[in-house]
């Protein structure tokens, strides 16, 4: 009977039990796979945090690149502002240089204007302002073009300017040829006398005679001609000016 019993009971727990077992080993297949799927989701969440964080230190590089190369072209851009105030700069430097050359060249050429020059005028050296030299020969440059009225107006404010000029032998000569031209002939004796009595040496002496004589044979003052030729003749014998003196006389009754 107790036999019986456990018969009993042993084929009552068997499969019990083994349904338990069978039971228990599912659950522990089920826990892991639960643990297989956490570590999966584990790793896909840092692997996307990986990718997150790659992508966050590209964009980081992409505007360190945008800023450096802003600030690439802000120095390009700068340079050639330099660049292009350093070209002015020079053009200023060189057009300064320019104008300090022009005010130095102005500056002597100014200055030589109050020098005195050494000019020889009818064989005589002597030394001149350069405004002397240049109305002298302004005046001179009037007479030799015909204009007489002029030039004798010239040469007179020339002597009113320059009374003690080295020119004043030549411009009382030239002065009187002026007024000899223009039939002033009494003024031209005057100033034809004064370069005999100032300057009897000068180059013009016996010309400034031959043409006193001239000018009287124009007053119709024929004796007063003769003498002044025959005193040519005695004062300048070997001149070009006793040549034709000796060749008037020989015309003058």
């Amino acid at each position: 009977m107790m036999k019986q019993a456990l018969l009993t009971l042993r084929h009552a727990t068997l499969p019990r039990l083994v349904a338990a077992g069978l039971l228990a080993g599912y659950a522990i297949s089920a826990q892991a796979a639960l643990f297989g799927d956490d570590e999966a989701r584990r790793a896909i969440i840092e692997l996307r945090q990986r990718v997150d964080s790659l992508q966050q230190s590209q964009e980081q590089t992409r505007r360190s690149l945008l800023d450096l190369q802003s600030q690439i072209e802000a120095l390009k851009s700068d340079q050639a502002k330099l660049r292009g105030q350093n070209e002015q700069l020079t053009r200023d430097a060189a057009e300064l240089q320019r104008g300090q050359k022009d005010l130095a060249k102005g500056f002597d050429e100014r200055l030589r204007q109050f020098e005195p020059v050494s000019v020889t005028v009818d064989g005589v050296e002597f030394t001149a302002d350069r405004n002397e030299q240049q109305d002298f020969e302004q005046a001179l440059g009037m007479f030799r073009s015909g204009k007489f009225p002029e030039a004798g107006q010239a040469f007179a404010a020339f002597l009113r300017q320059w009374p003690k000029s080295g020119y004043t032998p030549s411009v009382r000569f030239w002065l009187g040829n002026s007024q000899y031209a223009t039939r002033d002939y009494k003024n031209a004796i005057a100033n034809f006398r004064s370069v005999m009595t100032n300057a009897p040496m000068h180059a013009r002496a016996p010309e400034a005679a031959l043409s006193i004589a001239n000018c009287q044979v124009e007053l119709k003052d024929t004796k007063a001609a003769r003498k002044t030729l025959e005193e040519l003749l005695q004062a300048y014998p070997n001149s070009e000016a006793a040549g034709i003196a000796k060749t008037k006389l020989a015309t003058l009754k």
